[in-house]
């Protein structure tokens, strides 16, 4: 049985809307705030879930196995169209970019998980810290899928949800600077991805 814990810093706001990409970008992802392509859907977030209590910073051990999870939303946009606290960093890349990238490419490349790949021992924790500005999550997949924000999975193309994205918990979702633990306790292949931002996943080999 994997045991999970998440380990959450306290954070202003909070955003359903998460990113890897296995390919770079060969798009316009990295330009300024120009509007997004004409007939592009608005980006839309998921209620989101209870703010949890403070809890204390995470301890992390040298077993550990590192993941970062990386956005650089641009605040300004992100917060007009999606809310106050959607974005807490000051980012790069505006809501208009993001979505012409997603809907052209299936990806956002600075949304992502780093590595994009790992080498786990079995009895090893993945600490994944959102390094990002966003809500993200960290979830383990039978196999990649799309997420929770409809509007996200249809620009992207990602299909229906991954059936472990339809159960997630309050404590599933990692507030910005938060570290969630996932522990490896079988052999063979491990896949992960944010439930939010579908396209941001990593897949593991363990023994």
């Amino acid at each position: 049985m994997r045991l999970r814990f998440v380990v959450v810093s306290a954070a202003a706001g909070l955003i359903l809307a998460c990113s890897h990409g296995p390919v770079a970008p060969t798009g316009s992802e990295a330009g300024s705030s120009g509007a997004s392509a004409a007939g592009t859907p608005p980006v839309t977030s998921a209620p989101a879930p209870p703010a949890p209590a403070p809890a204390p910073a995470p301890v992390l051990v040298h077993e550990d196995v590192r993941v970062d999870m990386r956005d650089d939303c641009e605040p300004h946009s992100f917060n007009a169209a999606l809310g106050p606290g959607t974005c807490t960093i000051n980012g790069s890349v505006t809501l208009a970019v993001f979505t012409a990238s997603l809907q052209r490419h299936g990806f956002v490349h600075a949304w992502a998980f780093t590595p994009p790949g790992a080498q786990v021992a079995i009895g090893q924790a993945f600490a994944a810290t959102n390094r990002g500005g966003e809500v993200h999550t960290f979830t383990e997949v039978g196999n990649f899928g799309g997420g929770i924000v409809p509007t996200l999975n249809d620009l992207g193309k990602f299909g229906p949800p991954a059936p472990e994205c339809n159960a997630l918990e309050d404590d599933d979702f990692v507030r910005p600077g938060g570290t969630y633990f996932e522990h490896v306790d079988r052999p063979g292949t491990v896949k992960f991805q944010c439930c939010i931002h579908p396209w941001m996943r990593l897949e593991a080999t363990s023994k």
